[in-house]
């Protein structure tokens, strides 16, 4: 087989299609820290900008690799592109690009409080723009903007907590194959793929998913106050909505669309102009403020409203219990 295509089968299963590629041959600089790049200019000459910081794909706090790329941690990422953004003096306010199903519970909440932790030290305005899916743990993260803007068409809300667990029991059991653990206690083993839930074990997964989910609704709370108490309970159930539907019952603030969230962020930081900046590996092309930053994944983002699907990935190959803010259905 011809090298050339041997090594555009390997580029195009490592970046996941075959869209535009850089590959570099032979010596590359080492640095990699983040540079940016204006991709639009306002009509009026200035020198403020508005940084556009983007949550794509599963909001984890570990590296996800692929073949022949480096993945990010994107609980990493946020936390140096918004220390890039605070210590720019021309970054005057910022735009948090969602597009996310959500995460783990502490991946979430890490995300949110760096938020905070920035708008604190920084003064800067945050604004949200809610994609394709910004639900569940997506959502968690926006509840840290000071205001929200959500496309009419984009999916949100999903407020719950999650745990899948599998057991593999009664299929081993049919090919008379047994599995024991030996364990300190009886709920050490509390979603295992080799045993099935007791009653106790199930009552102390039920007591975290609680907990979880309580401190999801507080955080809501906090952040969406003008939500009418007979509405808070339907929202909080861990139903979906529409843009449009988040507006109507309050999760949102605006619906709208990125140039939507750009004038809202330059009235919150009381400026008139303001070129729209994009932070980015280098060799990353930014060429316009729709371009996007990897996340959590390389993939697109999609919205699978399926809630009998699920898959057994990577995301339940390392433990067979954890607890998730996100989109059931969602095929990590």
């Amino acid at each position: 087989m011809n090298l050339r295509l041997i090594l555009m089968s390997l580029l195009c299963l490592g970046a996941g299609s075959c869209g535009p590629i850089t590959l570099v041959v032979g010596q590359a600089p080492g640095e990699q820290r983040l540079t940016s790049t204006v991709v639009e200019k306002d009509t009026h000459r200035t020198t403020n900008r508005v940084a556009i910081i983007d949550i794509s794909g599963l909001i984890y706090n570990y590296n996800k690799p692929g073949l022949l790329r480096q993945g990010e941690n994107p609980v990493s990422l946020l936390h140096e592109k918004l220390e890039k953004a605070r210590h720019n003096r021309r970054v005057k306010a910022v735009i948090l690009r969602i597009n996310s199903p959500g995460g783990t519970v502490t991946a979430s909440d890490a995300a949110y409080r760096l938020i905070l932790r920035f708008k604190e030290k920084s003064k800067k305005p945050v604004v949200a723009i809610l994609m394709d899916v910004a639900a569940s743990g997506g959502y968690y993260t926006a509840c840290a903007a000071d205001h929200i803007v959500a496309y009419p068409t984009a999916i949100t809300g999903s407020i719950g907590v999650i745990v899948q667990t599998v057991s593999l029991q009664p299929a081993l059991a049919k090919f008379g194959i047994t599995a024991e653990a030996i364990t300190s206690g009886q709920n050490k083993d509390a979603g295992s793929l080799f045993s099935t839930l007791t009653p106790q074990q199930r009552k102390v997964i039920q007591k975290l998913v609680d907990d979880f989910y309580d401190r999801f609704v507080q955080v809501v709370r906090q952040a969406r106050p003008s939500i009418m108490a007979r509405h808070f309970t339907e929202v909080t159930d861990g139903r979906i909505l529409s843009g449009d539907e988040a507006l109507k019952v309050g999760l949102v603030d605006q619906v709208g669309d990125l140039y939507d969230a750009l004038t809202h962020a330059k009235r919150l930081s009381g400026i008139s102009a303001a070129d729209l900046l994009l932070y980015h590996r280098p060799l990353a092309y930014a060429g316009s403020p729709y371009a996007t930053t990897p996340g959590a994944n390389s993939g697109p983002v999609t919205t699978q409203i399926n809630l009998a699907q699920f898959n057994i990935t990577d995301t339940f190959a390392g433990s067979s219990l954890g607890f998730f803010y996100l989109l059931p259905g969602y095929a990590p």
